[in-house]
């Protein structure tokens, strides 16, 4: 099943994160048509997961929210969630996009009641949690959802326990004959705004990520500080739930490293400074340890957050890589070895937690624009056609507060390639 729409005064808009959200609302509340296209089932990207934006450490929806509400109240945006670009074909002010629409199994009528939920048994992953607990296979994928709408896996269509979400539905609002459909648009010119994924850190084998439960990634901290986290914003250890005294965070586990991920990812050290406020605020007993090649923090607002943070006399950074990690096999706490490079002492530490700082990388290194489009080493778009751009991590990693910028700048060049028409 296919549809039509757009001309080409219109403009879409690839990736629903901050970016694309941005470049979206800019140039909608200007009077250009955007159809904004998202691959998850919902808006927000990968900032509606953070507990809050450094500098100012406010909560993460403060932004998103309002954000959305330009969204409902302007009839110039369709957007469109669990969809995929799979061709682009035309030139400049005149191309043709074919929109694979992958089913949700939930239609408009939903009001978000849980009844669906509370009869499905079966348990998913929670994506939105990075894995740290499960959620039904009949699930809102998180209680600031845009759109508020819950989701059917396909994991539960054809069977039994399917039937019985369909049926306890008092609103006809799931529907598992739901098929994919195609969508073909005409636009006047294109942004991919697609974002990033943390980096895999468990390919750096040294750091044993995967192997012991108390090393996680800074983007799982971030989920376990927020009161919508796996233990509803309290920092525990996820082998035994125990309040952690003692964190060490790995700075560069594999970035700035030819083996791993040559590049650095800018906003690494600003996210565990941020981390390490968030547990001093919650635990004034605690001690934290940052392990680091050296800490970045780019502009004045930046550096004045670094030197806010490490006023912390229980914030301590050690220059230096941590080349060993080992684990208690009875109390599962963690010793790590390392190098003092400003001393040269060995140091051993032994800690409740382990944090890796992992880096980013751009979703155009596995899914490329199906265009003819050229990549830097690191698949970050180096080079533009005529009428699409790249924005955001797309072409550099960059902190929340850059990437709402180059999402305004994208709108921009949008609406100047359309004008070149």
């Amino acid at each position: 099943m296919g549809n039509e729409r757009g001309g080409n005064k219109s403009i879409l808009v690839v990736g629903g994160g901050i970016t694309g959200i941005t470049t979206a609302v800019e140039a909608a509340e200007v009077g250009y048509e955007v159809f904004l296209v998202e691959k998850r089932p919902y808006l927000g990207g990968r900032v509606v997961q953070l507990h809050k934006y450094f500098p100012k450490l406010s909560p993460s929806n403060c932004g998103l929210e309002i954000n959305f509400r330009r969204i409902k109240e302007n009839p110039r945006i369709k957007f469109f969630t669990l969809a995929e670009v799979e061709k682009i074909s035309g030139e400049e002010g005149n191309f043709d996009v074919t929109i694979k629409l992958n089913p949700r199994y939930v239609n408009e009528k939903c009001t978000c009641c849980g009844a669906c939920a509370e009869v499905c048994t079966t348990e998913i992953p929670n994506e939105f949690n990075y894995g740290m607990d499960k959620i039904k296979a009949a699930y809102l994928p998180h209680e600031f959802a845009f759109p508020m709408r819950y989701v059917i896996d396909p994991v539960i269509v054809g069977t039994d326990e399917g039937k019985r979400c369909v049926e306890t539905c008092k609103y006809d609002a799931i529907d598992l004959e739901m098929k994919p459909e195609t969508l073909n648009l005409k636009v006047g010119s294109i942004v991919w705004a697609t974002g990033w994924s943390p980096y895999d850190v468990s390919k750096v084998w040294y750091y044993e990520f995967g192997r012991y439960k108390n090393i996680i990634t800074n983007v799982m901290m971030e989920r376990l500080t927020a009161p919508s986290g796996p233990t509803k914003g309290k920092i525990l250890r996820p082998s035994d739930g125990k309040e952690v005294k003692t964190i060490a965070f790995i700075q560069c586990p594999g970035s700035r490293d030819d083996n791993f991920l040559p590049y650095c990812s800018t906003i690494c050290c600003l996210a565990s400074l941020k981390q390490a406020a968030y547990i001093r605020e919650q635990y004034p007993d605690s001690k934290v340890y940052i392990f680091h090649i050296d800490i970045r923090s780019y502009g004045t607002r930046f550096e004045k957050f670094y030197t806010k943070v490490l006023k912390d006399e229980n914030i301590y950074p050690i220059k230096g890589k941590v080349g060993v990690i080992t684990e208690d096999p009875k109390t599962k706490d963690l010793t790590l070895i390392a190098e003092n490079q400003e001393t040269g002492e060995e140091v051993f530490l032994t800690v409740d937690l382990v944090v890796l700082a992992v880096g980013m990388v751009p979703n155009t290194f596995e899914e490329k624009i199906p265009a003819n489009i050229s990549y830097d080493d690191y698949g970050f778009v180096s080079s533009e056609l005529s009428g699409i751009y790249a924005a955001g991590c797309a072409v550099r990693p960059m902190d929340v507060y850059s990437s709402v910028q180059d999402g305004t700048a994208a709108a921009l060049k949008a609406i100047q390639s359309i004008g070149r028409r």
